[in-house]
């Protein structure tokens, strides 16, 4: 007889993201309950209902998390995350508290100061305020710290202000579609870090190496930590620890699953911690590099030139685009002007000719032939004078 556990059981459904919620791997979870993988997986999938003590611990933890889940400010950002998901109307800048990981991810307090800001408020545009008036200070609120970010991804100064100028035109372009964002700010953040970490401007010559080191050597040495680090892994520590992303935001962000997101961002800590034994503490690590990201002191873009560059390259491209239209237009017509107006028949093949008998040349001689020949080669100078030619 199955021996149920005292503790009612969610649904399989539930079950798998209750753990992945905990940045738990099916294998970790075997592990800690003492059962194998296939019994957590029959578990999640609804073959298999949790008995004895394994599924007394299973129920027990899952009920942690469900509580944990639904009470508190956790629970008020796991309610909104439900209704965004079913397609419910939410207010502007409803977005409840940050969901606080486990253990080895905690994250720093929210009042500490980085490129983005933990706990920064979201920026809104005004309802009623001019496109222009609104894409500015969108600019003016974002534009500073995105810079910073920039230059924590690549390393370099350059693309750092190029890959936020041109974030910044391509929102001007799509500015309907951005105001109406729950976060335009994150909308223009997302457009910034795919760009500066594009694999194709390696291929540019200015940019094949990365700039000089900064002048500080803590700052030099977390300089090389992070450049060290894999891409995905540098984006994903910016983004969880200098930006203060939570990890399902940074998961989505960086388009990958919410268990790998977190080993990611274990790796990078590790790494980091390696290189610099002081930066173990997430605290410190999230204020060390909204320093790192300051003390770059790099300029961010005019939102009058950022919306005016933006324009004249709409406009360039336009142009173009016309230009090479005009070009197909032509093409075509001259070739409809120059193309025959009649069907003329193609050249039939050649073909072999028949009734004419072939070439055969001269027969080789016989043997009576050959002697004849022979007698009178040899009559022609000796023979009776009648033969031989005269003076006469």
């Amino acid at each position: 007889m199955t021996q149920s556990p005292a503790t009612p059981l969610p649904s399989p459904e539930e079950r798998r993201r209750l753990r992945e919620a905990k940045s738990l791997t099916q294998a970790e979870l075997a592990a800690a309950l003492g059962v194998p993988q296939e019994t957590v997986r029959a578990w999640e999938s609804g073959r298999a209902t949790p008995e004895g003590p394994a599924g007394k611990a299973y129920a027990k933890l899952l009920a942690s998390s469900t509580a944990a889940r639904t009470s508190g400010p956790l629970g008020e950002r796991v309610r909104h995350a439900e209704r965004v998901r079913r397609g419910e109307r939410v207010r502007p800048g409803e977005r409840g508290e940050r969901v606080q990981p486990s253990e080895p991810l905690s994250e720093p307090p929210e009042a500490l100061p980085g490129p983005g800001g933990r706990g920064a408020a979201a920026f809104r545009p005004v309802d009623d305020a001019h496109p222009a008036d609104a894409f500015d200070a969108l600019c003016a609120h974002s534009a500073a710290a995105l810079v910073g970010q920039a230059y924590l991804l690549t390393g370099r100064r350059r693309l750092a202000q190029e890959s936020v100028e041109r974030a910044f035109q391509h929102a001007w372009q799509r500015w309907p579609e951005v105001a109406v964002d729950r976060d335009p700010a994150g909308w223009v953040r997302a457009a910034v870090h795919e760009y500066a970490m594009s694999p194709w401007h390696r291929f540019r010559p200015g940019l094949r190496h990365p700039d000089a080191p900064p002048a500080e050597s803590a700052d030099r040495a977390l300089f090389r930590a992070l450049m060290a680090l894999p891409p995905a892994q540098r984006r994903t520590l910016v983004l969880y620890d200098g930006v203060g992303l939570d990890l399902p935001d940074t998961a989505a962000e960086t388009q990958a699953s919410t268990p790998a997101t977190a080993y990611r961002l274990m790796h990078a800590r590790e790494s980091v911690a390696e290189a610099l034994p002081d930066l173990a503490a997430p605290e410190e690590l999230h204020r060390r590099l909204g320093e790192l990201a300051t003390a770059a002191e790099l300029p961010p873009p005019e939102p009058e030139h950022v919306r005016l560059r933006g324009e004249h390259r709409t406009r360039v491209w336009t142009r173009a685009a016309i230009a090479f239209t005009a070009l197909i237009i032509g093409a075509t017509s001259l070739t409809l002007r120059t193309a025959p107006t009649r069907y003329e028949a193609p050249v039939a093949p050649g073909k072999a000719v028949t009734g004419i008998p072939a070439y055969m040349g001269p027969a080789p001689l016989t043997n009576r032939s050959r002697a004849l020949h022979t007698h009178l080669d040899a009559q022609l100078s000796t023979g009776p004078g009648r033969l031989t030619p005269g003076l006469g």
